[in-house]
């Protein structure tokens, strides 16, 4: 075991729970499912909210904040919607304590019981939806392009860190139209942009594709979706933005004033990535020393760790260390300098290491001597000696390498974990063996799904968008198929 961890061969999941907790990205909190995201895991997620949040605005929209709790009858106005979230919702139902009149602390007021329960919310749509009946009257207040960084609570029995929790962070868009057509190609244009952030920013492929009626969001017309490969060969949706025709304008009379005068429906979109990044950033790249962050993501990019002994020629090389931190931060890298005397040199290698900082570099009296530092990179664990001089350029020719290193790396893997079948026996063997994405004809019907669900415990993951429609036989019912989708047992 190194630095403790379990590897991945060993136990996938001890190993994954292992290094969010030793490289202090999170841990379990004091409430049932619930988590606290540390410092070094926050810092990751402010970098894909900047990311993501950057790429938000450059498609024209803008912040927005809603409530956090939804009346009860706004779940009851959309009917799949509700039926989606029923078993999930946390529910409020009094607004006051008081002092237990036995001594037992507080107890819930009874008579202070609310007229009408609140919802904790789930998702957005219905409280945003009813603001939107206000703000939209004419053609001229559309689109309306709004997103939302929020916390959302689902009911979940069976939790894990990242991928599974009770309560989670999000961004949430929510967008209204006056065509059709606009909607369809807002849900595709924000899919693209995950998909974008997630190999560029993330180094992680994707699969673009839809989401079958089984599968899709409740209340929607169609989800969109990229589906991700994680190393133990099993798939993570890593976002997904859903069409939503005109159905949540219709369950709260969102209509527009057409160029003509003429009442219409709107037609609205949302869409919505969260937390779960996180845990696909762990398992899509990291390795039996700890975590692996690309560097467009890392908090550090590089990390300086000044060798020494005895106070004797410190204060050069301290200077030295400083000098080097102010040039490469002013050539915008994330730099971070440890020169903690508490900790050797040693503990904090095997400590960057295990927090995935992608370069680090060492400097000693005889390195400082000599004009030369010592450089290691996190992706491949090799090292060398480099001269100091041009050491500023060098970095971030180094960082896009690592970075487009471990896209490669993810998607050779990726691409090796699809496996085309033409028998159910084929499609059962595989996920038993090798798992990944098993790319095999479907009959089109829920109800072949939900068989292969229950037998296989494998769910259509998407139907690829670049996937070609090519005819064929279903696997499981001999029916006609029209095209091939992706099975595969996921997060």
């Amino acid at each position: 075991m190194a630095k403790g961890l379990p590897t991945r061969a060993e136990n996938y999941a001890e190993w994954y729970l292992e290094i969010i907790k030793k490289a202090s990205l999170a841990e379990n909190s004091a409430v049932r499912g619930c988590m606290v995201i540390k410092p070094y895991g926050y810092a990751i997620w402010e970098r894909i909210q900047s990311e993501l949040d950057r790429r938000f605005k450059d498609t024209g929209h803008s912040n927005a904040y809603f409530p956090l709790f939804i009346p009860k009858s706004y779940l009851s106005k959309e009917a799949s919607h509700v039926e989606g979230f029923a078993k999930e919702c946390a529910v409020v139902t009094h607004y006051r304590l008081k002092n237990d009149p036995n001594g037992g602390g507080v107890i819930v007021d009874p008579d202070a019981k609310l007229e009408e329960e609140l919802i904790v919310r789930p998702t957005s749509e219905t409280v945003i939806w009813s603001t939107y009946k206000n703000w939209i009257q004419s053609y001229r207040d559309l689109p309306l392009l709004i997103n939302q960084w929020a916390n959302v609570v689902r009911w979940e029995m069976r939790t894990r860190l990242f991928l599974r929790t009770a309560e989670f962070l999000w961004q949430e868009g929510h967008t209204a139209h006056a065509l059709r057509q606009e909607a369809i190609d807002e849900t595709v244009q924000m899919l693209n942009v995950y998909a974008e952030f997630a190999e560029t920013v993330m180094a992680m492929p994707v699969i673009k594709g839809v989401k079958t009626a089984n599968e899709r969001f409740a209340g929607a017309e169609d989800t969109y979706c990229i589906e991700a490969m994680m190393q133990d060969g099993k798939a993570l949706q890593a976002g997904t933005s859903h069409f939503l025709g005109q159905n949540f304008a219709k369950a709260f009379d969102v209509k527009f004033a057409d160029k003509t005068g003429q009442l219409e429906y709107v037609w609205g979109t949302s869409w919505g990535v969260s937390t779960r990044l996180m845990g696909a950033l762990i398992m899509a790249h990291s390795d039996d020393d700890g975590l692996v962050l690309p560097p467009n993501l890392a908090p550090w990019q590089v990390v300086i760790v000044p060798i020494y002994r005895g106070s004797e020629g410190l204060d050069q090389l301290k200077d030295k260390c400083y000098e080097l931190k102010a040039a490469l931060v002013k050539a915008g890298v994330r730099v971070k300098l440890d020169d903690d005397d508490k900790q050797t040199p040693g503990w904090k290698f095997a400590e960057y290491e295990l927090k995935g900082v992608p370069l680090r570099i060492a400097i000693g009296p005889r390195d400082l001597a000599n004009g030369t530092l010592e450089l290691a990179r996190r992706d491949t664990k090799t090292k060398e000696s480099v001269p100091m001089d041009g050491i500023v350029e060098l970095v971030p020719q180094l960082l896009t390498q690592i970075q487009d290193s471990l896209y490669n790396k993810a998607l050779t893997f990726r691409d090796s974990m699809i496996t085309e079948v033409n028998t159910y026996d084929e499609l059962k063997e595989v996920l038993d063996t090798k798992g990944g994405f098993v790319s095999a004809h479907w009959d089109g019907t829920s109800e072949t799904e939900t068989k292969i669900k229950e037998e296989t415990k494998a769910t259509i993951r998407c139907l690829p968008i670049d996937g070609s429609l090519e005819p064929g036989t279903c696997i499981y019912s001999g029916q006609p198929s029209a095209r091939r989708v992706l099975f595969a047992r996921a997060y």
